[in-house]
């Protein structure tokens, strides 16, 4: 297990709650375009679903106005991939198709996953006051709270909206000042760039002078 949820592709799914699903539609007009990891339980009920075992999500376009991205937070050792990269993808879609974008995720700013593609890439978090996050299991209400901290991370440019529509959830928290900021004592930032050839994102790592 990692922060609470199984790590293997055998694993059950956890669904967002239903007043996060609803908040999300709201912002953003009733609808959610993509919603790149969906399974059989969720009530994302996005326009475009990407679903495994029969679509893989990482490897496909996430050109749609607005994605949703509720991803598996540890490891699936079968495609060697993990939470990082479905947000280095979310960063890159926003900045390559101007897309709005949203993950539930953990609370992590000492991962690289967060240096890398939350902080100086998104625009703003919801740090979520629940106590202990119900995910939907297999799409049921067991009654168990997630063990981590969660929130919502944006990729955008509707800041005023997602702190209304947010607000109300947790501390809505403005990072734009963030974007081409050096952070932290090592002397580089991180630049996204995108391989056209496999539909990875990957990072480098550009030193200041």
């Amino acid at each position: 297990m990692t922060a609470g949820r199984r790590v293997n592709t055998m694993s059950q799914s956890w669904c967002t709650p239903p007043k996060y699903v609803n908040a999300i539609k709201r912002f953003w007009g009733g609808q959610i375009h993509l919603d790149p990891c969906s399974n059989q339980y969720s009530i994302v009920n996005a326009n475009v679903e990407f679903s495994l075992p029969e679509t893989d999500g990482l490897e496909q376009e996430w050109n749609y106005p607005t994605v949703y991205v509720n991803p598996p937070y540890g490891a699936d050792r079968h495609r060697g991939t993990t939470i990082k990269n479905w947000l280095a993808k979310c960063a890159m879609t926003h900045q390559r198709y101007n897309a709005e974008v949203i993950a539930l995720i953990p609370v992590a700013p000492n991962t690289t996953h967060w240096k890398n593609y939350v902080f100086g890439q998104a625009s703003a978090i919801c740090f979520l006051y629940d106590t202990r996050l119900r995910f939907l299991e297999n799409g049921m209400d067991t009654g168990k709270g997630a063990p981590m901290a969660c929130c919502l991370v944006y990729w955008g440019n509707n800041i005023n909206g997602f702190f209304d529509n947010f607000i109300e959830f947790g501390a809505v928290v403005d990072i734009r000042n963030l974007i081409n900021t050096l952070i932290g004592d090592d002397g580089t930032y991180p630049q996204i760039n995108f391989d056209n050839n496999n539909n990875k994102t990957y990072y480098e790592q550009a030193t200041t002078h």
